[in-house]
């Protein structure tokens, strides 16, 4: 298990299962260190609008093995604290309310 801070410095684990879990896809192969930062400096934070206790982080990555991608990280607040659920690349920011937003 890792435990790595984010934007509001907030301890964020990431097991060894969920990790396993986001690794099964090949395009996400190799992207443990841009789910990093992605925690550590988001361009955004939504509030998820189907669980409350959980936040999508998005940074954008111009060169992924699908190529130019949102990588979206899923942080979820449980008892033990906060914890990532997953991480996937997507094509678009998801509506929803948002948390945090970089400063242009």
């Amino acid at each position: 298990m890792r435990r790595i801070f984010d934007y509001r410095n907030t301890p964020v684990r990431i097991t060894n299962e969920r990790m396993a879990h986001i690794l099964e896809h090949p395009e996400m192969a190799d992207m443990f260190p841009a789910i990093e930062e992605t925690l550590q400096s988001p361009v955004r934070v939504n509030r998820s609008a189907s669980d409350s206790e959980a936040l999508l982080y998005y940074r954008y990555y111009e060169h992924t093995p699908v190529g130019g991608k949102y990588l979206c990280a899923v942080v979820k607040k449980g008892e033990a604290g906060a914890f990532l659920l997953t991480a996937y690349l997507t094509d678009k920011i998801k509506q929803g309310e948002i948390v945090w937003k970089r400063p242009s």
